[in-house]
């Protein structure tokens, strides 16, 4: 297994989150990373490279202009506002909401912050820019890696990026590393691309890109947004529409699924992924399903991660895989490295 790391994640360190009413240490924080990277080498799974460069028009495949501009240059409009700002970290605190505007960019900083987000819970940082931008080069490298002839690759990064959507960040997402995987192979040819998010949050921005395209299905097994974040988004119901009806499959599950079922709902979206004729795939490696995940709700175990990359390499397809969630921090370098030796034994 390839990996593609990003030796800039670290620049994304946010010091608070808004969780439940109460300013509290981040949960997506840069260990996670060091664990997984720390375990891959521990188990010599495959060679480690850097990102080749990144032109930014490949962003804005994916992204609207008006949102990358703000993006890249918010840390230095937040510590304009005030000297001091440069101590903290910027977190929105206004949205607009039903009846309100969209399409008029404010003047006010907070206001277009609170526009290009969704909550309060991503702190955006000095280094949040550097990382995701470096972060979507690991997504792109290894894409032209496995266009290239590798059976797969993994893109070894942080933030994570599968809530992110056109014009908007948030559930520590800021670039949509998928979306990015997902559009470099559709421009490469492939014909139809599939990418399955196996996070334990719906990955609502994915599914927002790529809602009414045919050429990419999303399929998506995750908590219930009944009862878990980001919840107004990955209902059962939501198939696509236009042109991309039917190419969007949401599974939700419970709270307590354990294994066998969350196992079984992985089959549903494969067979779903092998009907419509996928040529690659694309997985969204989220492990908060863990069982001891602290913002989180199934009961995987760590032996089951490596079923998880068996059952993914028998789609047989060229897969690239994207580094979403998993907040256990000290077992998420395990259960990651178990999904692709899984799958590394099974592709042979």
């Amino acid at each position: 297994m390839l990996t593609i790391y990003n030796d800039q994640h670290a620049l994304h360190q946010g010091k608070v989150e808004m969780f439940r009413g109460e300013l509290v240490p981040c949960f997506e924080v840069p260990a996670r990373v060091d664990h997984v990277k720390h375990e891959l080498e521990r188990r010599g799974l495959g060679p480690l490279q850097s990102p080749d460069a990144l032109d930014d028009a490949l962003l804005a495949k994916v992204h609207a202009s008006r949102y990358l501009d703000f993006i890249a240059g918010a840390w230095d409009e937040w510590v304009a506002l005030d000297p001091a700002n440069a101590s903290r970290d910027a977190l929105p605190s206004y949205w607009p909401t039903r009846g309100m505007r969209t399409d008029v960019l404010p003047q006010s900083f907070p206001a277009r912050l609170g526009l290009f987000s969704f909550d309060a819970g991503t702190p955006l940082t000095a280094g949040s820019w550097a990382a995701a931008r470096q972060g979507a080069a690991c997504a792109w490298t290894a894409t032209q890696r496995v266009l290239g002839g590798q059976r797969s690759a993994f893109a070894l990064t942080r933030p994570p990026g599968h809530h992110a959507g056109v014009d908007f960040f948030g559930g520590y997402c800021f670039v949509n590393n998928a979306a990015v995987a997902a559009q470099a192979l559709r421009d490469a040819g492939v014909e139809r691309v599939a990418v399955l998010d196996v996070d334990y949050h719906h990955g609502n921005g994915t599914q927002a890109i790529f809602y009414d395209r045919s050429d990419v299905h999303f399929a998506s097994l995750h908590g219930d947004p009944f009862t878990d974040y980001p919840y107004y988004l990955g209902h059962a119901d939501e198939r696509g529409a236009g042109q991309g009806e039917g190419f969007n499959h949401n599974l939700p599950l419970p709270r307590g699924t354990d294994f066998t079922a969350w196992r079984a709902a992985l089959k549903t979206a494969l067979d779903g992924i092998a009907k419509v004729k996928a040529g690659a795939l694309v997985v969204s490696l989220g492990v908060d399903t863990f069982e001891g995940d602290p913002i989180s709700g199934f009961k995987l175990k760590s032996d089951d991660y490596l079923r998880m990359g068996e059952d993914l390499a028998c789609a047989g397809l060229p897969t690239v895989f994207v580094f979403e969630g998993g907040y256990a921090v000290a077992e998420v370098g395990v259960n990651t490295v178990n999904v692709l030796e899984g799958f590394g034994q099974t592709a042979g």
